[in-house]
């Protein structure tokens, strides 16, 4: 995304800066040239302002798409540890009731 954005902004820079350098360089009165340099700086300053936004759109609407899947993962994992723990509990149980029941013996001998 990096690159990208380097990428949009230099292209944006260049166009601003061929604008104004071949404004500067047509025929016109001073106060026209001004005028149009005005109006291409502000459109270049929305054109970023724009750009900007979509990306920071997609970048959290990227984030959010993660953020969700990783809760899903998250949830799954859980359930599956819940089980597993489940497992474990009702082993360790019928171990249990069979070492109660072996010493039950012992103490009966």
């Amino acid at each position: 995304m990096s690159s990208s954005n380097n990428t949009i902004i230099g292209l944006a820079t260049g166009a601003a800066l061929g604008a104004v350098t071949a404004l500067l360089f047509a025929p016109d009165t001073g106060k026209n040239t001004r005028k149009k340099i005005k109006v291409k700086v502000k459109d270049t300053t929305d054109d970023l302002a724009e750009r900007a936004n979509t990306i920071s759109n997609e970048i959290t609407s990227k984030f959010n798409s993660q953020k969700a899947e990783f809760s899903r993962e998250i949830d799954g994992l859980v359930s599956d540890m819940s089980l597993k723990a489940d497992d474990v509990i009702v082993t360790l149980e019928k171990k249990l009731e069979m070492m109660r029941k072996r010493n039950e013996k012992i103490n009966a001998n």
